[in-house]
């Protein structure tokens, strides 16, 4: 691929909308730089389930149009194209959520914050790929295969939304969206060197499959924190599918003052994890960025244990089992194992057993509470490990971090924790490179609904590490 096309593939959302008013690009110059970037590399990555490519550039070339009128009529994500998760309904088009059991499935709606990236004028020209029903970090389906990193093939991308941050590192897409119940876009964003950020909870409306659910969230999956700005403004605000979601907007601005004075409170462990060293030595040289910056930061004891684990788990198990657990006696034998697990436990459940739950999310956020309220953010690891292998065992039952035995399912992410206190807004940066060549992330944690401050903070730490500036997956090679 000439590499004028590939710079075109890794062009920000902003740059890009810069660049189709002033006509110095086309959308359908972008779209057919993305396709053919696809073409050569998604063969090794297998990060989408469906594409667009025809439609889509029709849609490119109505976009295209619009941009040669001066009637300013422009939408604000016009002829920008997005990959959507098949995990998030589309109305008439197949929707697997990763499954055999929904690889026909065509829905009669379309998720609220989809539908709004798509009446903003986002082209819609894949699906990008999940692991069934997005239960995991790690991303891979009995329907869809392996999903791997482009920036080391033998690891995993992440999860849930493991495809989404797979094709903007590899510049297939100039956006994608992403679901977080656990860690879903961090994760990602973490191990593809991404910006992935969970709104808090009634930021994004959720869809009419998840109603009344507090842990789960929708948001981007992008290349810098202004691309995170823009889908924001566009996915956020009530919707009346989700009587849940909060009345009125943030709107985001794409630039920030400084965050000289900021306190910041760091915690490598949330009191229980282990982390692996390249983990630690990237989170500590990003705490120094801040403290360059201006802040000050302290490291403190957030005091967290493995019930935060139990909480996350308990929960998928009572979603899952309440989703789909009436097809277990049909499919259970072409699900995977996993998961069939996971909707057993469910199918016991009491009513009592996910309280009990509520009460444990509580007194997490008492321990929370003080440090947020004496510091502006609290900053760690997003995974603490800078990944695993692309066909990870979520049942391993010998999976060790520093030689210590942890859970294979969640003892290597440092998310779900706030997906428990769901009001907090967190987004993952990057911070650097493991040994291994895949990138290492960290979440910046604010206080309940202030999406501003983690905006904030993030583009300040995004202006002085530059992450996208001088390095892309080789992944030709």
């Amino acid at each position: 691929m000439a590499s004028a096309d590939l710079e075109l593939c890794y062009l920000s959302a902003s740059e890009t909308l810069e660049r189709f008013k002033a006509r110095t690009l086309s959308p359908v110059e972008l779209l057919d730089a993305q396709i053919a970037r696809t073409q050569a590399v998604n063969p090794k990555l297998n990060a989408i389930t469906y594409d667009y490519f025809d439609r889509a550039r029709e849609q490119a070339k109505k976009a295209e149009a619009k941009y040669g009128k001066t009637d300013g009529r422009l939408r604000a994500l016009e002829g920008v194209p997005v990959a959507i998760k098949d995990f998030h309904t589309v109305k008439g088009e197949i929707t697997t959520l990763g499954s055999k059991i929904f690889e026909d499935f065509r829905p009669d709606y379309t998720s609220p914050t989809v539908d709004r990236l798509l009446r903003a004028g986002a082209i819609m020209h894949m699906r990008s790929t999940t692991p069934e029903f997005a239960h995991s970090g790690a991303t891979h389906s009995p329907l869809w295969g392996v999903t791997r990193n482009p920036w080391n093939l033998d690891y995993t991308p992440g999860g849930s939304s493991g495809g989404a941050g797979a094709v903007v590192a590899a510049g297939m897409a100039t956006l994608a969206d992403g679901t977080d119940g656990g860690g879903s876009i961090r994760i990602p964003a973490a191990a593809c060197g991404l910006f992935g950020y969970k709104p808090p909870f009634g930021r994004n409306p959720l869809d009419r499959d998840h109603p009344f659910e507090t842990i789960l969230h929708y948001g981007p999956i992008v290349r810098s924190v202004a691309d995170a700005a823009l889908m924001q403004n566009v996915m956020s605000g009530p919707h009346p599918e989700d009587h849940r979601s909060l009345p009125g907007r943030v709107r985001l601005p794409a630039a920030y003052e400084g965050i000289r004075g900021f306190k910041v409170a760091l915690s490598m462990d949330l009191g229980y994890l282990q982390v692996d060293p390249e983990v630690e030595e990237a989170t500590r040289r990003a705490a120094a960025h801040f403290r360059e910056l201006g802040c000050e930061v302290e490291e403190v004891e957030l005091g967290w244990d493995y019930g935060a684990l139990d909480i996350c788990v308990t929960w998928w198990e009572g979603i899952f089992a309440g989703l789909v657990g009436q097809y277990l006696p049909r499919w259970q034998y072409e699900m995977d194992p996993f998961v069939v697990k996971l909707v057993e436990r469910g199918l016991g459940l009491s009513a009592a057993r996910l309280y009990q739950c509520y009460g444990a999310r509580g007194r997490m956020w008492q321990q929370l509470q003080p440090i947020l309220k004496s510091h502006d953010i609290l900053i760690c690891p997003t995974n603490t490990v800078p990944a695993v292998k692309a066909d990870h065992d979520n049942a391993d039952p010998d999976y060790r971090i520093n030689g210590v035995r942890v859970s294979a399912y969640g003892g290597w992410i440092a998310t779900y924790g706030f997906n428990q206190v769901s009001q907090c807004p967190v987004m993952s940066v990057p911070t650097g490179f493991s040994s291994c060549g895949v990138p290492i992330g960290m979440q910046i944690v604010g206080r309940p609904y202030d999406d501003y401050g983690v905006f904030r903070a993030a583009a300040a730490f995004e202006a002085a590490t530059r992450p996208w500036q001088s390095r892309r997956p080789a992944i030709e090679e």
